[in-house]
This record gives C-alpha cells, sequence and structure tokens, in this order.
C-alpha cells in the first residue's frame, strides 16, 4: 500500500481539525454529531485515499465528507429536518470559527469548571482524562461537566457566534482566562511525555492574537506578550532528548528576539494605560527574564517589585513561591528558604511538588545537602510529568 495518502491524512488531521471541528459545529450546530461526523470522514479517508488518491485539498476534502455525513446523522434524528435547514452554508474565516468556539464554550450561562473542560476537550482535543489528569480531578467528573456543558448550550439555544461589542467586555475574562489555561497546558504539558506541547502553544498563539484583533484592550494584550515571551524561548528548554534545560542554563542566542521586542511593546503599552492586571504584570515578569543579556545580569529588584503588585492583585501560594525564589536570588538561598517554609508550615502548597523542589534546590545551592535530598525526594513523589521527574531524580543523584 502506497503510503503517501495515509502521511497526508496524519499532517491534514494535525494541522487542520480543530479548524475543521469549529467549522463543523457551526454548520451542524452540535458538538457530539460534529465530532462523530469527522472521525467518519478520517476513516472514509482512510479507505478511498489510497485507492483513489489523494483529493487536491484534503481538508476541503475532510469538511465536505464530514459535514454531509453529519446533516444524516441529523436527519435520522429527525425525519422533519428539511435540506434548506442546512443549505446554503455562508463561507466563514476558520479563525472566526475557532475564536466562535471557544466564545460558545466560555458562556456565562456554563458554569466556570465546565467552560474551562469543555473548551480543553472540544477546542483543544485533549482527551477526558489528560483533563482530568491536569486538574487532579476525577475523569468521571469531568466527563459529566461535558456532557452538561453541551446539554447547556442545546437546552438553552446558545448561538455559536462571537458576541456583539456590547458583550465582550463583560465575556472576555472568561475567554482569556481559558486561553490561558490552554497556554500553561501547552508550556508544561501535565498530560504529556514531553515537556512542550508545541500544538497547544501554538493554538493559544493563535486564539490570543484573534481576541487582540477583536477586542484590543490591555489584558489582552498582556496575555498575547506573556504567550510571545514564552513562545520565544520554548525551543530551548528541552534537550533533544527531552531533559529540561533550566532558565539559567538555556542558550540565550537562540531565544526568538524579534518576538521579545514585539511582547515588551505590548507590555509596555498596557502598562501605560493603567488599566492591567495579571497577565501584563505576568508577562511583565517574564520579559525582564528575557531581556537580561545573562541569567546572573536579571534585575532581581524589578522582578521582586512586579511580583509585589501581582500579589496586590491576584494573590495566591504560587504567586508567593514564585516570589520568594526571586527573593533568594536576590538575597541569598536563606531568604527564599524560610519563607517557602512558612508557606509550607501555612499548610499551602504542601502537595505542590514545585514548592518542595524549589526549597530543595535552594538547600542545595546553601550546603545543605541532608534537607535538599529530603526535599527532592518529597517533590518526586508529588511530580507526574517525567521530565520533571527525571530532573529531580538527576538532582538526587548529584546529592549522593
Amino acid at each position: 500500500m502506497n503510503p503517501e495518502p495515509i502521511t497526508v491524512l496524519e499532517a491534514t488531521y494535525r494541522a487542520e481539525s480543530r479548524a475543521l471541528f469549529a467549522r463543523l459545529v457551526r454548520v451542524l450546530n452540535d458538538f457530539d454529531v460534529a465530532e462523530d461526523a469527522l472521525q467518519d470522514a478520517v476513516r472514509a479517508a482512510v479507505i478511498q485515499w489510497p485507492s483513489e488518491g489523494v483529493p487536491q485539498n484534503p481538508a476541503a476534502w475532510l469538511f465536505q465528507t464530514a459535514k454531509f455525513r453529519g446533516i444524516s446523522s441529523l436527519r435520522k434524528k429527525s425525519r422533519l429536518v428539511p435540506l434548506l435547514d442546512f443549505e446554503p452554508i455562508a463561507p466563514a474565516d476558520d479563525g472566526d470559527d475557532l475564536l466562535s468556539l471557544i466564545f460558545t464554550c466560555c458562556h456565562p450561562a456554563i458554569s466556570p469548571d465546565a467552560q474551562v473542560a469543555l473548551t480543553l476537550r472540544e477546542v483543544c482535543e485533549l482527551t477526558t482524562e489528560e483533563i482530568a489528569s491536569a486538574f487532579l480531578t476525577p475523569t468521571p467528573t469531568i466527563a459529566q461537566r461535558i456532557v452538561r456543558a453541551k446539554a447547556k448550550i442545546r437546552e438553552a439555544s446558545i448561538p455559536f457566534e462571537v458576541p456583539g461589542q456590547d458583550e465582550l467586555p463583560s465575556r472576555l475574562p472568561a475567554v482569556l482566562k481559558t486561553i490561558y489555561l490552554v497556554l500553561n497546558e501547552g508550556y508544561s504539558s501535565s498530560s504529556s511525555q514531553n515537556l512542550v506541547r508545541a500544538d497547544l502553544m501554538t493554538l493559544a498563539l493563535h486564539l490570543g492574537r484573534q481576541v487582540v484583533e477583536l477586542i484590543p484592550e490591555p489584558e489582552a494584550n498582556g496575555l498575547l506578550a506573556l504567550m510571545l515571551v514564552h513562545q520565544a524561548r520554548s525551543g530551548t528548554r528541552s534537550s533533544p532528548d527531552g531533559e529540561i534545560i533550566l532558565l539559567e542554563d538555556q542558550d540565550r542566542t537562540l531565544w526568538d528576539r524579534t518576538a521579545i521586542a514585539g511582547a515588551s511593546e505590548l507590555i509596555a503599552n498596557a502598562l501605560r494605560s493603567g488599566q492591567f492586571g495579571p497577565y501584563t504584570l505576568q508577562a511583565a515578569i517574564a520579559a525582564v527574564h528575557a531581556e537580561a543579556p545573562s541569567y546572573a545580569e536579571t534585575d532581581w529588584n524589578e522582578i521582586i517589585g512586579l511580583y509585589d503588585l501581582l500579589m496586590q492583585l491576584e494573590p495566591s501560594p504560587v504567586v508567593a513561591l514564585n516570589r520568594a525564589v526571586a527573593i533568594a536570588m536576590r538575597d541569598g538561598p536563606q531568604a527564599g528558604i524560610s519563607r517557602i517554609t512558612d508557606l509550607l508550615e501555612a499548610g499551602q502548597l504542601t502537595g505542590y511538588h514545585h514548592a518542595y523542589a524549589a526549597r530543595g534546590e535552594l538547600f542545595r545551592r546553601k550546603g545543605d545537602s541532608s534537607s535538599a535530598r529530603a526535599d527532592f525526594t518529597t517533590a518526586l513523589a508529588l511530580a507526574r510529568q517525567e521530565p520533571e521527574r527525571q530532573l529531580i531524580r538527576k538532582r538526587l543523584a548529584e546529592l549522593l
């Protein structure tokens, strides 16, 4: 069998599946039917393309095949559905369809937890098991949230569209939060054997650009800037064999300086507006790291000041942990150890492996090997991502 048709099909699906799915949801107005129809089209391609040849436009072939199979499925559900209900189909840009899909998933009629689960499932194509793993939630609970969200969309006749300008400001925070979670899952995957999921980072960046074009508010620009900085150095965060490369050891000559400069401009404009929020501050912190000529020349005073602002706007134990590490870089390991210990003794972050790994690293730098081993051992027991576990095991081996 000629392997080329299957290779083309796999490449087309990887590149186009979410855009195709979004278009099918628009046409068929049903998440489950659209998903089944797309999979039916893929199965048809597996059978037909090797014998009939690869179509000139593989993505268009998949869409048309899925569309007609979806319409057929809907007709079987209701013999009263006439042909004219489905045609003609108004053309739409794939980017608009994706944006419409995420706004539908993040409709205020859907609970916040269900918004996130539905978006990760339908926009990002994560499995229910992967979403459950990412949020430390039982798989049946995630499945129920997704089912309820889809039912709510049907029952409330939630439109598949980007809201009008009068609704956009109130709808924006939920969409930004969801894109931010997509970015985080791509930047440090909780369910993959690899550190980075480039497909999710690319999707988050694409959606972020779409949102900024639609409503260029400071926080939308701040989130886009954060994504640009992360994308600019994503290729240097792991070795060819998958080992994590820490920030201080990354080759800064390989970072995308054009993307970093573009992010810095977005951040400056957002800060000048006085209407910035946590995404802009996170982006500013990342930009200070990225603009430093070397790790040793990082402006820790500026980073700590930005963390102080972030703690005022959106206090959290994780932000406090990151601030403690920055203080340790400026004032020495013990300054960070004391602050992280306070967080752990207060019952915060006790199940968060990064807290123990960070304190273990500071103990190591201080020369307290026994305490470092204890913290790294706890971190290893809590960590789930294999590249992180590999790094912790390496640190433990160095302490023997």
